[in-house]
């Protein structure tokens, strides 16, 4: 259920980037942000050119780029000039390699200052950069790696036992296998010691000039089937990614700014290496996990000024109470944001009583490759909601009719959320797979397969994905409204909610609940909730029955997978599920 409108001051408006939205769209173009990098000879373009080089050749080498934080608490810096020198050498292994232009790189690593100079490195090489968790089993290491068509994988020698050596031979096209912590390897069985190769390379590499359209990351996305998509970016994605990183997040050269994502996910590239380092930023990187204590720490010592996080984590913030805060210096602290699946608006109200400033939610996918709905340092917040579009984002409601989207334009009507192609960071395919890229496209619009409203005002609300919806007695329900309002019982600390086939009325809305420390299961807090759903949703969308669990499933990015919450419930087919982090216990 919607809040009320979180208002900003004048001061937050007057030294964001963008101070007035509808003045930014209405001068916006995609042109001007291509003018303001330096680009390369001949009109060419390199990711990396643009995230390192350019500030070391305009002045600005000795600034700090990456601040890896052990789990040990130990700190290693990296200026603009130490990754260009260190990138420059693991291009150089490459070459050496035989790893040449376009040929595909992947990572199994987890955040460590490798897998960073791993994604630059590659991309300054020409190659592709394809990252996948550390969590991945043998199966879906195979899948992407075979899919990709695999050249070289830089991981560790724990991970390569467990996850690769059981696969190796069913990849053919796997050139070398680097790793960050060999015993001297020199290419027996394919295997090398990366740091004895990275001594042996030359610090100067020619950063491979590339076109606009040349692939530069492929990211994986799940699919339902059980075969995960390939989609591919290429290296002008980085025009958006640099603006949406100004935008949206609000980055000013300077400033202390940490993603929390982890590196396997498409969020880990966009804006955990590419957005933050093209704006010229210092990037905080935690090689631990999540930690409450921890990371007040990190916000506090580090003097982190923007705070990108998923809303898994805020709610284990929630979850772990406000008291942790108190007496913190967070005072450098003036922009939070929160991406993965929808923020609940109980979320985006806490941050704001706790820290003095709400997260702002945004929304993008792994085919959009950047953010393209988002709330905005400068504009008031309407929790719950994804906020507006990014300038040069023409975003609509809208309904397929013989073939075709048609736009829906009254206020608060359910619809598809589709976006008008041709921004910089939209997906150019889904690898080997034309027929099923071509099916995101009706008539002028890529349809993002989720549900949404826009207000009045032009605010976007989340509704669900297209198959998440719940049709019930004539009634359609998004999960994510049903969601929120349990979320702001006092005892509920996760929510995932799922339509179940019903003789009568067609389906009926089942919630599964995690409770918050200090509370039990119980038939009274059974009801409790039930009672307090009603009376926030009404009779005809409140769940129909709730079920406690102690943990929920949960991708690695954060999004409750409520289609394996179904699966498990019908006795179905659970699709692909290698990116499952948590399980229900």
């Amino acid at each position: 259920m919607a809040r009320e409108t979180i208002r900003k001051t004048e001061a937050a408006t007057k030294h964001s980037n963008m101070a007035d939205y509808a003045v930014e769209v209405g001068r916006f173009s995609w042109a001007d942000v291509r003018a303001g990098l330096a680009g390369l000879p001949g009109g060419k373009l390199n990711i990396a050119h643009e995230a390192i080089d350019r500030h070391v050749e305009a002045g600005n080498g000795d600034e700090l780029a990456l601040r890896w934080i052990a789990k040990n608490g130990t700190r290693t810096d990296f200026t603009y000039k130490d990754l260009r020198r260190a990138t420059a050498r693991f291009a150089n292994v490459l070459r050496r390699l035989g790893v040449a232009r376009g040929d595909r790189v992947y990572s199994l690593l987890g955040r460590v200052p490798e897998l960073y100079i791993t994604v630059l490195g590659t991309l300054k090489a020409g190659s592709v950069f394809s990252p996948m968790f550390s969590a991945f089993g043998p199966e879906p290491v195979k899948a992407r790696m075979e899919i990709g068509g695999a050249s070289a994988l830089v991981t560790s020698k724990l991970l390569y036992k467990r996850k690769v050596a059981p696969i190796r031979q069913a990849l053919p096209n796997l050139k070398c296998v680097l790793l960050i912590d060999g015993d001297g390897q020199a290419g027996e069985d394919g295997l090398w010691d990366l740091q004895l190769l990275m001594q042996a390379a030359g610090d100067e590499f020619e950063t491979e000039p590339m076109d606009e359209e040349d692939m530069a990351l492929l990211h994986f996305t799940s699919g339902t089937t059980g075969k995960p998509k390939g989609a591919v970016h290429v290296h002008g994605a980085v025009f958006a990614h640099k603006a949406t990183g100004r935008i949206a997040l609000d980055m000013k050269p300077g400033d202390v700014y940490w993603c929390t994502a982890d590196p396997g996910w498409v969020t880990g590239t966009s804006y955990g290496v590419i957005a933050p380092l093209t704006n010229g930023v210092t990037m905080i990187v935690d090689q631990a996990e999540f930690d409450a204590e921890r990371w007040y720490s990190i916000l506090e010592d580090e003097k982190v000024t923007v705070w990108y996080t998923a809303p898994t984590a805020i709610r284990m913030l929630m979850k772990a109470g406000a008291d942790l805060v108190k007496g913190r210096d967070l005072s450098s602290l003036r922009f939070m944001a929160s991406v993965g699946e929808p923020l609940n608006p109980e979320a985006v109200v806490w941050g704001n009583e706790v820290f003095g400033m709400p997260f702002h939610d945004n929304w993008w996918q792994t085919e959009t490759g950047g953010i393209m709905i988002a709330n905005y340092a400068s504009m008031d917040v309407k929790p719950g909601s994804m906020g507006k579009p990014l300038p040069g984002i023409i975003a609509a409601i809208v309904k397929r009719t013989n073939g075709d989207a048609q736009e829906i334009t009254d206020p608060m009507a359910i619809g598809e959320l589709a976006l008008k192609p041709g921004w910089p960071s939209m997906m150019r395919a889904y690898l080997g797979e034309e027929e099923r890229y071509r099916k995101c496209f009706v008539g002028d619009w890529y349809i993002s397969g989720d549900l949404a409203m826009r207000d009045q005002d032009g605010y976007f609300w989340f509704v669900g994905r297209a198959d998440d919806l719940i049709k019930s007695a004539g009634h359609l329900i998004g999960p994510f409204e049903v969601e929120s309002a349990l979320m702001e019982h006092p005892a509920a600390a996760e929510v995932g909610v799922i339509g179940l086939p019903d003789e009568t009325a067609g389906e009926i809305v089942k919630a599964y609940v995690a409770l918050k420390p200090g509370f039990e299961a119980s038939e009274e807090l059974n009801l409790e909730l039930l009672g307090h759903a009603r009376k926030r949703l009404g009779p005809a969308v409140a769940p129909k029955e709730i079920v406690f669990r102690t943990n929920l499933p949960k991708t690695r990015s954060g999004k409750i997978m409520r289609r394996l919450l179904k699966a498990r419930e019908l006795g179905l087919p659970e699709g692909d599920i290698s990116t499952l982090e948590s399980d229900e216990q």
